[in-house]
């Protein structure tokens, strides 16, 4: 069966789009936030590289958050820590629903060279006004933190030449819907 994999920038509706396909979803940002609450081995790693930052278990996002602002490669020191373990239920996932048609929603993708036989790339390409406008209404939004993991991205224009398919996503939901169907009836998804 077919994997999908959504890719594109940050606030550019790829969650929004991988769950209108219908088929089971892999979200990776839902992956890392079970496992800041309830993955202890993870919890102990962060603890042992930010000893007087990670406070207790589970891990709060707030405190990531602060680590990261205080010194941007933070950032790469704990995707080294905790993408490991995204991996690991990516494997799990991948293995479970083996038989079936799946979407993978992993923002960082081709940054972290996960490779999957088969798959097929979609990107989601938005108005850079309608993103800003989306982001804002996020709650908890920060715009620095936000520009920090821009740069540790790959740009947009590289993300799009390296898709099979591109959405243009204008958070309308029959627009979406439309280019889904035409992109499932092209590569002959059987549901």
């Amino acid at each position: 069966m077919k994997t999908i994999s959504i890719i594109g920038e940050i606030g550019s509706g790829k969650t929004y789009v991988a769950n209108n396909f219908g088929y089971v979803v892999f979200n990776a940002d839902k992956e890392i936030n079970k496992i800041y609450k309830n993955n202890r081995k993870c919890f102990k790693l962060l603890k042992k590289k930010f000893p007087y930052n990670i406070s207790k278990f589970p891990i709060s996002k707030k405190e990531l958050a602060r680590l990261i602002l205080i010194k941007k490669k933070n950032i790469l020191l704990i995707g080294k820590i905790v993408h490991p373990f995204v991996r690991k239920n990516l494997n799990i996932f991948l293995k479970k629903h083996k038989k079936i048609n799946k979407v993978l929603d992993i923002p960082l993708l081709l940054e972290n060279k996960i490779k999957i036989k088969g798959n097929i790339l979609i990107f989601v390409k938005s108005k850079k006004y309608n993103i800003q406008k989306f982001l804002k209404k996020r709650i908890n939004f920060n715009k620095k933190l936000y520009d920090i993991m821009r740069e540790n991205q790959l740009k947009s224009n590289y993300k799009e030449k390296k898709a099979d398919f591109v959405i243009k996503n204008d958070f309308r939901k029959m627009t979406i819907l439309k280019q889904i169907f035409k992109i499932k009836k092209k590569v002959k998804l059987n549901d």
